[in-house]
Parts: structure tokens; sequence; C-alpha cells
């Protein structure tokens, strides 16, 4: 097996590629300093000659203090009878003045002739005068075999010839390209053997997964000798994505035992892959294999307890390896472990012969009948648990509330809501208008109660979701809402539950208030010296 492997990121040039992707330069700019601290070798930052934005990203990443990363421009070789040093897109290679500069020229016979329209012979010029060029001028060249694994399915002999022409020319490396996505495991092994076998530069591989074996089929290529992967974070990509560089680097180093990163930059795998869903404004995946957030969570009681036993019956690699944390989610199916294990999680001590264990796991049970969901509300587990504890206190009473949406004759919507509520004997009665009912409802909650608790300033509402529960019901059915909350030191999820969405809301706001006062008052209690 290979003593290392280099990584090449191309998630700023093939992954924006995909559907609804797309990065500023500055975006660009920042993804480029986390694949820095993720210790990849390499960022394609984007085709000089095709568009500003590009452009100004090569003029604006020369002033990044890298560590890790060596930067690469991409594009084509030459254009048919023309002469390399003629040629518009590779002066704009040059002229990007990146220390890398990748190309990718055509190896399947049916492009030389169909796309292209010149000569097999032709074909071969152009990619070793391109690379040539390149080389002459400094570059490290890496040299994208396109199609390389259709062509030599359908012209071997001639797909062979088109690397040893980049050999010839000096590449530093040839990548092996699956563009259309739909070869198997089994066939990449025997081309990438062969590829192995003609020339003696660096093999890479390149695999996009429209057959949904991407990943699979960059791990089998370096079992057969490829040194070079490209892939994008989160297999952003064209179609179907490419290769997904989460999995390969996490099974290159934990699986394979090849050092392509090191322990510590490993840590920021997780942090590198929500970072960059973030920033293309998708979703994470929560079934990301080794960093999403269900990657190493556990729901079934049997497998709870035995991972608080020994977390390597349910789990194939430590979550802190990766970044990941574990998580014990309580739900329907829990068990009496889930309820301990949760409460332990949340620095409140049980035992297991605790008959308030049991009540939890029945009462928990009881509302998620009735549509209430704890998996991703811990804020109003905590507090279900404290209520149960006997160590819950109301911090306000609510006095009512009213919302109003109002359509105007210039057709906009408006919000109000006007709230009383009483701390301590005081009441407050405020009003605040907002761009729906429930943002309107919550800044009035905020605002009737800041004067009694400043801290809540820093309260705010980072999600919001709506789940019909029994959709057969129609307009009457129970919603569920769920409400993701965050300040300055944690974030934590709230639910409730109604046919009303107001109430809903109302329910996880007024969680999501409570367990922002109680765990700062907690936390003022241990920070207080005893006497």
């Amino acid at each position: 097996m290979a003593k290392t492997v280099k990584i090449y990121d191309t998630t700023l040039r093939d992954g924006q590629q995909a559907e609804g992707v797309t990065y500023s330069v500055e975006d660009k700019l920042r993804i480029t300093q986390k694949l820095d601290e993720l210790g990849v070798h390499y960022v394609e930052g984007g085709w000089p000659g095709s568009n500003p934005k590009d452009i100004a990203y090569f003029e604006k990443v020369k002033s990044l203090k890298l560590k890790n990363v060596k930067i690469a421009a991409f594009g084509s070789t030459r254009r048919g009878k023309t002469a390399a040093s003629q040629d518009y897109n590779l002066q704009m290679l040059l002229k990007a003045e990146t220390p890398v500069v990748t190309i990718f020229g055509k190896t399947w016979d049916l492009h030389v002739k169909d796309a292209l329209r010149v000569s097999l012979e032709e074909n071969l010029s152009m990619i070793r005068d391109s690379v040539a060029f390149l080389k002459k001028n400094g570059r490290e060249v890496i040299y994208d075999a396109e199609h390389f694994f259709d062509g030599y399915k359908a012209n071997p002999e001639y797909a062979i010839k088109t690397l040893k022409a980049a050999e010839e020319a000096g590449a530093d490396a040839i990548v092996l390209c699956d563009t259309n996505g739909g070869s198997m495991p089994f066939y990449i092994k025997e081309a990438v053997t062969k590829a192995t076998e003609s020339v003696k530069t660096t093999i890479g591989i390149h695999t996009h997964n429209d057959s949904g074996v991407a990943v699979a089929n960059a791990l089998i290529a370096v079992e057969n000798g490829a040194r070079h992967i490209q892939g994008t974070i989160n297999g952003f990509g064209e179609r179907c994505g490419n290769a997904d560089l989460i999995p390969i680097i996490a099974n290159l180093k934990l699986k394979y035992g090849i050092p392509c990163v090191t322990d510590t930059q490993l840590k920021n795998l997780t942090m590198v892959s929500r970072f960059i869903a973030e920033t293309a404004n998708m979703l994470p995946n929560e079934r990301e294999p080794y960093v999403g957030l269900s990657a190493f969570a556990h729901k079934g009681g049997i497998h709870v307890s035995a991972v608080e036993r020994n977390p390597e019956t349910y789990e194939h690699t430590d979550p802190s390896n990766v970044g990941n944390t574990r998580r014990i989610l309580v739900s329907d199916q829990a068990g009496k472990s889930n309820v301990l294990f949760k409460a332990h999680e949340l620095g409140i001590e049980m035992s297991k012969d605790d008959p308030l264990a049991k009540e939890i796991v029945q009462h928990v049970k009881e509302l998620e009948h009735q549509g209430y969901e704890y998996e991703g509300a811990d804020g109003s587990f905590d507090l279900l648990i404290q209520k149960a504890l006997g160590k819950y206190r109301r911090y306000f009473d609510l006095g009512g509330f009213r919302v109003i949406v109002e359509k105007r004759e210039n057709k906009q919507l408006f919000s109000e809501a006007t709230i009383k509520v009483t701390v301590d004997g005081k009441e407050e009665h405020t009003a605040a208008d907002g761009d729906g009912p429930v943002n309107a409802l919550d800044g009035a909650l905020r605002k009737a109660l800041i004067p009694f608790y400043p801290q809540l300033k820093d309260l705010k509402l980072t999600d919001y979701k709506v789940r019909i529960i029994n959709p057969k019901s129609g307009t009457a059915a129970k919603v569920r809402v769920l409400v993701e909350s965050s300040d300055q030191d944690k974030s934590w999820g709230t639910v409730g539950v109604h046919s009303n969405v107001i109430e809903a809301s109302w329910q996880a706001l007024v969680d999501s208030v409570e367990y922002k006062l109680l765990t700062d008052e907690q936390k003022r209690k241990k920070k207080k010296p005893s006497k």
C-alpha cells in the first residue's frame, strides 16, 4: 500500500458546477483557508480563462498565508492547429501565476473525432505541446486524462498513448478521469493497473458519482497504484457529484493507515464539511459518513447500553478522530440507558435504579405518541428532566398574548404581537412587529423579559422548522415546531406541538428562553465560591 497519497481538492471549480452551488470570491478565499487547515495538498481555484471571478480569486489568493496547500489553476490543452505559446487559454493559465497548473486533454477517440474534430495524432501533439509549454514556464503540471475509462474501453491502445504523450512532455502527475461516472470498481482496478504498468509518472484518480461508487472507485484506484486523489468536499459536483473527499480522507487515514493528513488535521474534517456546506448555502447532510450529525447517533436502547460500556460495539471509529461527537437520542424507542446517558451528558446524575428514570422514559414515550420529538430538542428534554427532579422553576407567568396578521392595500403582509408577562409580581406589557407572526411573538416575548433578564440579549433563533404530524386531518392537523437557538457559548433545540401553529411555536419559544435562563443560572451557581 502507498506510503502517502496526495489530496487534490476541486471544490472551488468542479464542486461549484453542482446545481444550486455558487461562491463569491471571498467565499472561495475562506474555503481555501479551511482546506489548508485540513491539510490537503492542492486546491484547484478555478479556470482563469473562463470568468472574471476566478481571475480575481487567483490575484487575491496570493495574499493568503497558506501552510499546506498549493494553488492550482485549471484549463485545457491548446486548441487544434494553434501553437501552445499563442493559445489564449494557456496564456491565461500562466497569468494566474499559480505554482501548479492542471490541464485536461482528450483520451477517448470518440471525443477527438466528434468534439475536437482533429486527427488522433494531432490530439497527441496538443497534449505534448501544452504540457511541455507549461513545464518550460516553470509550472508543476498535472494532466487530467478526461474520459480515460470510457476511452480505454473503446480503444485501449490509443488511451495509453495519450498518457505516454503527457509523460514524455514532463507531466508531474497523470490523473485518470471517470468523467461520466459510469465505471464500476472492478473495471477501475483493471484500467488503473494497466496505466501504472504503462507509465512511470505518478498516477491519479478523478471519479464522479453517477453510479454511486465514486468513493469506492477512488479507493480501489489507490489499492492498485494511484498516489493522487481528486475530489470535492461533501461530494459537490455536476449531476450526481464528485468523489467525496470527506470519507476518502478519513478512510485513507483510519482504515488504510495512509498519512494523507496528520491526526490533528483530521480533527478538522467535521468543521470543514459543515463550513463549506453553510458557505454554499446547502443544508449539511446529516448522514454524511464520519462527519454528519447522525454519523455517531444512537437511538435504540440496547445500542446505547452497549455503547456506554464499550463504544466499539456500535462505532467503527472514535468520533473525536474526525472532530465529531457521539449523540444519544431520546425517543419513543429509548430505554432507560438513553435517559441515563443523556442526563449524564447534561450534567444531571441519576442512578440506573432511580425510579425517576423509568418515569421519564414512560413520559417521553407518551409525549412522542402525542407528536413531540426530542431527538433534536435537547433543551426541551433537559427541562423535562429538571421538572421530574423538582429542580425546575418558572421564570415568568404569561398574562396573555395576541398576534395580528394583516394584509394591507400595498399587498404587503404585516405581523404584530402584543404580550403580557409577570415576573416576581411585576407586569410587563409590550408589543413588537416581525417578518411573520412567530417572529413578532418572539420579539414581543424577549422585549418583555429583557428588563428582568438582560442576558436574553444574547439569545438568537437560528432555525425554525414546522412538520405536519397527521396530514390526513387537513388544516386541523397537529404540527410540530422545532426551534434551534444559540447564544455566545452553545446551541440547543426545543419543541412544541399543537393543532395551532402559533401555540406550538409558543411552546418551543418558551422552552428556548427557559433553557437559556436555567443553564445561565446553573453556570453562575457553579462559579460562585463556597463560604
